[in-house]
């Protein structure tokens, strides 16, 4: 399935080429006259939920919040996410809160933090951003707006041990995110073979037709966002009422999946 997103910089809807955050060599590909409510009313009448509104640095929980409010329950958050601010957010509209940075310090996670934030809002509303980037053949995930490497690796076990924690898990492929050369497609089939909870793909999306191939490869079990290339977005690959319209023929064929 197609899942939208709203990513916010500075205040605004933007699309950024993800690896460029924090570098000093900001890659902007995108920056939208219109305000993030617009965009969580389109999701909201197209029936699109699960979606996710991103604050990429300070400067955003305003226009975060108008999105939230705009769509009550259908957006998750994540950006700043901690165990402190995490209620205040799902009070505010957002169906899950989404976390990565928080959970990690010096390279390792910490488990205490992650089961502190289990404890106080329970797994069912919790999305765990596992963003990687890819070394040695092995893709670490990486934190602190995708620029630290952790020690953590992406596999089955590592899968299956952070599922236990949380609702889905929210995965960036950085090293292709906000380029539109493609898709990581050796990524999308470990994640369909390796993970036991619904999961988002984002990175690299230019067509549609990489939507009808995260869809086959996976077995529909991967869902994808697609940032640059829509439309909506300045893109010129993708038409966002193409995405509604291939989750509702989607949605028709496999009526359970939904």
């Amino acid at each position: 399935m197609f899942r939208p997103c709203i990513d916010l910089h500075e205040g605004r809807v933007k699309q950024i080429v993800g690896g460029s955050l924090d570098t000093g060599e900001l890659r902007t590909n995108f920056v939208s006259e219109k305000p993030s409510a617009w965009y969580a009313e389109l999701y909201r009448r197209d029936g699109l939920r699960g979606g996710h509104v991103i604050k990429l640095g300070p400067g955003n929980d305003a226009a975060a919040l108008e999105a939230l409010r705009a769509y009550p329950g259908g957006l998750q958050i994540g950006g700043g996410v901690n165990a402190e601010n995490a209620n205040e957010l799902l009070e505010a509209g957002a169906s899950h809160v989404i976390v990565t940075s928080w959970i990690f310090r010096d390279g390792r996670i910490e488990w205490d933090r992650l089961k502190e934030i289990v404890a106080r809002i329970g797994k069912k509303r919790l999305v765990l951003d596992l963003s990687c980037r890819k070394r040695d053949g092995e893709y670490y995930v990486v934190t602190d707006r995708w620029q630290k490497f952790t020690d953590m690796t992406l596999s089955r076990e590592t899968l299956a041990q952070m599922a236990e924690y949380c609702d889905e898990f929210l995965i960036h492929a950085v090293d292709v995110e906000g380029l539109c050369r493609g898709i990581d497609e050796e990524l999308v089939v470990k994640l369909a073979d390796w993970s036991s909870i619904p999961t988002t793909y984002a990175g690299g999306a230019r067509s549609l037709q990489d939507l009808e191939t995260v869809t086959r490869m996976s077995g529909n079990r991967i869902d994808l966002t697609i940032g640059s290339a829509l439309d909506i977005f300045g893109g010129g690959g993708v038409a966002y009422n193409d995405c509604v319209e291939f989750n509702r023929r989607l949605s028709v064929k496999t009526p359970a999946a939904v």
